[in-house]
C-alpha cells in the first residue's frame, strides 16, 4: 500500500524538503509500506528535473529507505525521462512509476512501446523495474492490454505493475486476469477493497495522505468476512474522505487538510496553474471534516 504523496511547498513555490520528509515519516508510521512521490497527486509535471531529483535526494538522504520509495519519472521528453530513471537508480531506488510520453495525441502503440524500449535500452541496468502509469483522463494516452502484453514479453524482469487510475474497475480486474504475476494497482482508494478481492495488488492513492491507517487495514485484513465490523468501518471511512476531497479540487482539498492536521498554513500552496481553495470553500471543506471526524 502506497501513498501518492503531497508535496509541501516554501513561499518561492519551491518543494520544501524537510516537510516533505515529515510528511513521508508520517505516512509511514500510518501503516503505508512505501511513498509515491512525484506524481500527480504531488504535482510533478510542475516541477522541473533539478527540482526532481533534488526531492528525491532529499527523501534518501534523510534515512528512508530508496526501496520504500516510487518516484514518477515519466515526462514527455525522451532525455529527461531517461536521466530521472537513472538519477533513481543511482541514489538506490529500483522501482519507478512511468508515464507514457503524453503531449502529443493520439500516438499509437508501436509509438509508446518505442519510448519505453528505447528507455529501457539506453538504461540497460538489470535492476530497473517500471509500474506503467494509467491515467488517461490526465495523460490523455491510455496504456492498452496490447501494450502491456507486448512490453512484458519483451522486457518481462522490468516491466512488473502498472498503477490504473482510470477508475475503470473492469480494465483493472481485466488486467488481473490476463497478466498472472502483474501486479495491478489501484490510484482509487474505495476500490482497493474490491480489487483486492480480485486478484490485484495493492493501491497508489491519493487520500492515503489523510486515512492511510485506514487503507492499510484494509490492505491486510482484506480477506476477512464482509462482516467484520473493523473492516467495514474502515472502509466506509475510506470511501466518505474519497467523497470529502472531491468536492473541490481534490489536491488543494488534500492540502487544506493537511495544513488544519498539522497546523502550518503553509501546506495550502500549490504550483500555479493549480490554484488553493478559496477562504470560504476550506472553511466548508473544513466543517465537513469535522463532522467527519466526530461521526466516526
Amino acid at each position: 500500500m502506497f501513498s501518492a504523496a503531497l508535496t509541501p511547498l516554501d513561499a518561492e513555490l519551491a518543494p520544501d524538503h524537510a516537510r516533505f520528509v515529515a510528511h513521508c515519516r508520517y505516512l509511514l508510521d500510518e501503516g503505508c509500506d512505501g511513498i509515491a512521490l512525484l506524481g500527480t497527486t504531488g504535482e510533478a509535471n510542475s516541477f522541473s528535473a533539478t527540482e526532481r531529483t533534488a526531492l528525491l535526494e532529499a527523501v534518501v538522504a534523510a534515512g528512508i529507505a530508496p526501496q520504500r520509495l516510487l518516484p514518477g519519472t515519466g515526462v514527455t521528453a525522451l532525455n529527461e525521462t531517461i536521466a530521472l530513471t537513472r538519477h533513481a537508480l543511482s541514489v538506490g531506488v529500483d522501482t519507478v512509476v512511468m508515464l507514457p510520453p503524453f503531449y502529443y495525441k493520439g500516438v499509437s502503440d508501436d509509438g509508446i512501446f518505442a519510448s519505453y524500449s528505447e528507455v529501457v535500452q539506453r538504461i540497460g541496468d538489470a535492476r530497473l523495474k517500471i509500474v506503467l502509469y494509467h491515467i488517461p483522463q490526465m495523460s490523455a494516452q491510455p496504456i492498452s492490454h496490447a501494450l502491456i502484453e507486448r512490453l512484458r514479453a519483451a522486457y518481462p524482469a522490468t516491466f512488473t505493475g502498472i498503477k490504473d487510475s482510470s477508475g475503470d474497475f473492469a480494465n483493472m480486474t481485466a488486467m488481473v486476469e490476463r497478466f498472472p504475476g502483474f501486479s495491478v494497482l489501484v490510484g482509487a482508494d474505495p476500490l482497493l477493497l474490491p480489487l483486492l478481492r480480485k486478484g490485484g495488488a495493492g493501491c497508489i492513492t491519493a487520500t492515503s495522505n489523510l486515512v492511510a491507517r485506514d487503507l492499510a487495514y484494509v490492505y491486510k485484513h482484506f480477506g476477512d468476512s464482509d462482516d467484520d465490523a473493523a473492516l467495514k468501518a474502515a472502509q466506509a471511512r475510506i470511501v466518505r474522505a474519497r467523497e470529502l476531497v472531491s468536492r473541490f479540487p481534490q489536491m488543494a482539498s488534500l492540502k487544506a487538510l493537511v495544513a488544519a492536521r498539522t497546523s502550518h498554513a503553509g501546506w495550502q500552496r500549490l504550483r500555479p496553474p493549480l490554484e488553493s481553495l478559496p477562504t470560504a470553500q476550506v472553511k466548508e471543506l473544513l466543517a465537513d471534516a469535522t463532522a467527519f471526524a466526530a461521526a466516526i
